[in-house]
């Protein structure tokens, strides 16, 4: 027999003195109320007693209320566990930290790193292990005393074996895990082209994108492409632009990794099945004259509208627009209007006439806006509402500051500009007029409408 079923056997053994028990209780309280009935039902005093016992139950249920309610909100006790409350009850000061280190592949080295880290009171919410030819590259987001610093952190965790360490103060966007971040990275990328160099951007950190064309505004070919499968030399990736041409990816403070590379290479193949894609969201608007027009974007399949546009332009409308020869003009329209080097925004009338166009363009680091707005459509706040979305589609994709590059005379550009009602800064090198407009929060107080897309006025979406 076994030990189980020996004790099923147990709990079904009848216990009879326990029933006898029980049974005598039973009888003795028939007989406690029998009496009690009697002596309330027939005796002078019943009366009495009977206001007696429901005052000796109301003071019970009222003394019992109290009790429950101090002992509910008295402070626990101090066991003199460590704690961010424990003592004076203070919360603790704490730091986000993004951290990478190398450590040898063997056992009991990443023990070692998080041994270091929790005599130092961090706490490692988030661990990524990069696998390299001479170690694993460990990436952590971890949440530090206020008084634990860089130095601190890099000192304790080369103590413990840990090789090339960097940090980096990290924020409440960096507390979503990465499975969940790529995922979201993948399908803002399947929505819109554009997104690729953005996407890249987040996924890889603080890093500087490159988009180059397979060929010059010329026509002639400027250089050779890297392979499909791309290339990895240190803190530099090749990939291949799927919309031709080359993308590269440089990161001079922290080198690349395999496993970073390939999910550059996973995010830049899902572009390349998806195609050329742009939403198609559509917005009327009624400017102050009563005319609607409408807002959306644009891709290369708007390049015929856009070169009839250029014809119903004026020369100096085109010069102040280009910076260069206005015979050059058309050949920019393919590079300007792929979704890969930026976003355009397309103005056309109720008939479907292409009668402005704003660019914001993916420029390394840096992002700079441009306008066109035909002769006859200019001075009716066409420019304005351009300029307000882009800087709004901008602000969205994270960019600290915008730029528009233009002549000294173009008035209506600068006053655009100064209508954002942002900090600008204005550079003029013969006659050329650089003005940028800083969007960061931490350095102005962006408007409210400028943190996401714009909503439009008049008749609304369709």
């Amino acid at each position: 027999m076994t030990e189980a079923t020996s004790a099923k056997k147990t709990l079904r053994t009848p216990h009879w003195r326990r029933d006898v028990i029980e049974l005598a209780a039973l009888f003795t309280a028939v007989a406690v109320a029998d009496a009690l009935a009697n002596l309330v039902g027939h005796g002078p005093d019943g009366p009495f007693l009977l206001v007696a016992s429901a005052a000796v139950l109301v003071a019970t249920a009222a003394f019992h209320t109290w009790w429950a309610h101090r002992h509910r909100h008295a402070a626990p006790p101090d066991d003199g566990a460590p704690g961010p409350a424990a003592g004076d009850g203070a919360v603790r000061e704490t730091a986000l930290w993004r951290m990478r280190t190398t450590v040898e592949d063997a056992p009991g080295s990443l023990a070692a790193l998080c041994a270091a880290l929790a005599a130092l009171r961090v706490d490692i919410l988030t661990l990524q292990t990069h696998p390299l030819g001479d170690g694993t590259a460990d990436e952590f987001l971890l949440r530090a005393p206020a008084e634990v610093d860089a130095q601190r952190l890099c000192r304790e965790v080369a103590a413990a074996g840990g090789r090339d360490t960097w940090t980096e103060r990290a924020d409440a966007h960096d507390l979503v895990d990465t499975p969940t971040r790529v995922l979201g990275l993948a399908t803002r990328t399947a929505l819109d082209a554009a997104e690729l160099p953005l996407a890249l951007r987040q996924l890889l950190g603080r890093c500087t994108i490159r988009s180059r064309p397979p060929v010059s505004l010329s026509g002639r070919p400027v250089g050779d492409m890297p392979p499909v499968e791309g290339v990895l030399e240190d803190t530099v990736m090749h990939l291949r632009d799927p919309a031709g041409g080359a993308i590269t990816v440089e990161r001079p403070y922290l080198p690349f990794t395999p496993t970073e590379f390939a999910r550059a290479r996973a995010l830049v193949e899902l572009d390349a099945r998806l195609g050329p894609r742009v939403p198609r969201r559509q917005d009327v608007l009624t400017l102050p004259a009563g005319n609607e027009i409408i807002v959306r974007r644009a891709d290369q399949a708007d390049v015929p509208a856009a070169l009839a546009m250029h014809e119903r332009c004026s020369e100096r409308t085109r010069s102040l627009r280009y910076h260069g020869p206005v015979a050059d003009a058309d050949r920019y329209l393919n590079h300007l209007l792929s979704p890969r080097y930026g976003r355009t925004l397309a103005v056309q009338t109720a008939s479907g006439r292409l009668v402005a166009l704003g660019h914001l363009l993916w420029d390394g680091d840096e992002t700079e806006v441009a306008l066109l707005v035909e002769d006859a459509w200019q001075r009716r706040g066409i420019g304005s509402e351009l300029l307000r979305r882009l800087v709004a589609l901008a602000a969205e994709a994270g960019c600290a500051s915008v730029y528009a590059v233009t002549q000294a005379s173009n008035t209506g550009m600068v006053a655009a500009m100064r209508g954002l009602g942002l900090p600008l800064d204005y550079q003029i090198e013969e006659g050329t007029l650089v003005v940028t407009a800083r969007l960061d929060p931490a350095a102005s107080a962006l408007p409210e409408a400028y943190r996401g897309p714009a909503r439009a006025p008049g008749r609304g979406e369709r």
